[in-house]
């Protein structure tokens, strides 16, 4: 006889049923021995205060199991009654452990699932007024036993001038591109008004928390226009104090693991924070963050070796001519490049980059460059990342920045997720038009703070899609090398394959078994949306402190 696993909602008597053999009766999709029975009612009031899954402590099932076992609810109405109790008890015990007013019971349209979600506002200035949104989905399975990772999402756009490729263009919403689009639990359905699974979740794997940073993205916010004059010192300060009173709101999460992760312009934002979170653990004789890994894709560390990888990917992937990519390689000194303004170089040099982004022109998903785009996307041009479109690994869906904006600005939807509390004066957007980011942030060396981050013993990995011309492999790979050579690490994997469901799923090369940097084969900008069974891999792979698989190099013990 197996235990009886309890759980509120329809899924909690059918199972019993099937484990210990109760007689009992069907109530409108419940199941219950005797509707006049106490504990009927008990249950069916539990029922009504909570969502339609909601599960007891571990411990809590193994102990109502073993009393369980073998007894029959006729005989034992009273003992079950007892149970009934304790469970409520201990379902109110555990809930006050979280902010039970940041509890989404349910979004609109969204599957059933196992796990809780959360989401709502910290506040990180009380005299400005400034909050930042955010979303928690708990790991799908034993969400105690596993860590907690922070995903940011940046965001780089492509400037209308011809001289100037890469702007500084950071703002771009963590909820409505990592958690919807990329690794959460769910996608927007093709009508925007429902949700499906993503299979390939990382809340497989661990706890996930996002959060739109900084104020003026998405439904984060300030009572203080010119907090909206920002940049990366800033961005990090505020989600230091984010995450010291998100802790407060969830204290049992204090002491699980921590993974950074993001991409694109986290690049800047994750490096950043992880420094600020290293001094305040030498300087704290209390609470110190448990940071156990950095991890951040196609991210921006160094302007002037990622600027011109672009149009080294562009010559390479046949998009533009010889002659033109071998006049912007010989002729342009990136050295001087910046965000914002122009570089200085010379005309020769300029006419050429004009002619290349004429080339390539606005028909090409830059972020992506095997994707086909979304024609209402191109015209309607989102302010940054104005050519951001996602695709399924099978099947294209090339316009789901849409059907996600049009989901996450339905109030109902809102409502759910307790959003734009104060009636923001404009729609949601995945990426914001309010900033005034420093574009002189935008060139610091990011090296530096990557070197002071495994020197704390603390794995970085960079991965990068091979399809993003935006900040292709090409710089991302030399730089990890530079930073590898500067820290006098080895390599430990030669560059080779890794494997992925009997395929190759990128490559992959280690130095000193604390930098890794690796490839996922066929992704975009956004590698966990357009190869999300890959990405996953990597992530797993990551978290768990393994290498990628392949046939050559064993495993870390």
């Amino acid at each position: 006889m197996t235990a009886c696993h309890l759980c509120f909602g329809p899924a909690l008597l059918a199972h019993c049923k099937q484990a210990v053999h109760w007689p009992l009766v069907t109530d409108r999709g419940r199941s219950f021995y005797r509707k006049s029975s106490l504990p009927h009612i008990l249950l069916r009031s539990i029922y009504s205060l909570w969502p339609p899954v909601f599960y007891a402590p571990q411990n809590l099932k193994a102990k109502v199991g073993v009393f369980l076992s073998g007894v029959r609810l006729m005989e034992r109405l009273w003992a079950v009654e007892a149970v009934v109790v304790v469970v409520l008890v201990a379902v109110v015990a555990m809930v006050e452990g979280f902010p039970s007013e940041d509890l989404v019971e349910r979004l609109p349209g969204q599957p059933r699932v196992g796990f809780r979600q959360f989401a709502g506002y910290v506040e990180v200035d009380v005299q400005a007024g400034r909050s930042l949104f955010y979303y928690f989905a708990e790991a799908d399975g034993v969400a105690d036993k596993k860590p907690l990772t922070l995903w940011l999402n940046g965001g780089l756009c492509l400037s209308a001038s011809p001289h100037l490729m890469l702007y500084a263009g950071p703002g771009c919403s963590s909820i409505g591109g990592g958690a919807f689009t990329e690794l959460g639990p769910f996608f927007p359905k093709g009508n925007g008004r429902g949700l499906r699974r993503n299979k390939d979740s990382w809340n497989k794997v661990s706890n996930l928390l996002f959060v739109e940073s900084p104020a003026g993205v998405g439904w984060s916010y300030s009572n203080t226009t010119s907090d909206y004059t920002c940049g990366d010192e800033s961005s990090a300060n505020d989600m230091y104090e984010f995450l010291l009173r998100w802790y407060d709101k969830f204290p049992e999460l204090r002491s699980r693991d921590l993974f950074l992760t993001g991409e694109s312009y986290a690049g800047h934002y994750i490096p950043q924070l992880a420094n600020v979170l290293l001094n305040h653990n030498q300087h704290s004789t209390g609470f110190k963050f448990k940071i156990k890994g950095v991890a951040i894709g196609n991210p921006l560390l160094k302007l002037d070796r990622d600027a011109p990888a672009t149009y080294e990917f562009f010559w390479s992937h046949g998009m533009i001519s010889d002659e033109i990519g071998l006049t912007i390689m010989n002729q342009c000194d990136f050295e001087d490049y910046t965000f914002g303004t122009p570089h200085n170089v010379s005309k020769v040099c300029n006419d050429a980059i004009e002619k290349a982004n004429a080339i390539v022109g606005d028909y090409i998903n830059e972020y992506d460059v095997i994707l086909d785009v979304c024609y209402p996307a191109i015209m309607e041009q989102e302010l940054r990342l104005r050519k951001y479109v996602t695709k399924m690994s099978v099947g294209v869906d090339v316009c789901m920045s849409l059907e996600r904006r049009f989901y996450f600005n339905l109030p109902e939807v809102q409502l759910a997720l307790h959003a734009n509390r104060t009636k923001l004066p404009y729609s949601w957007n995945m990426c914001s038009g309010l900033l005034n980011y420093s574009d002189a942030d935008g060139n610091i060396n990011i090296l530096p703070l990557l070197k002071r981050i495994v020197k704390h013993e603390i794995p970085v990995w960079i991965f990068s899609g091979d399809q993003d011309s935006v900040v292709p492999l090409l710089g991302s790979r030399t730089l990890v090398r530079e930073l590898a050579h500067d820290l006098k690490f080895d390599i430990t994997v030669p560059y080779s394959a890794w494997l992925h469901n009997g395929q190759v799923g990128g490559w992959v090369t280690e130095y000193g078994n604390l930098l890794t940097f690796a490839t996922v084969r066929g992704a975009s900008h956004m590698v966990p949306f357009a190869q999300p069974a890959r990405a996953l891999r990597v992530f797993s792979s990551f978290v768990h402190g393994q290498r990628l698989p392949n046939m050559t190099y064993p495993p870390i013990n």
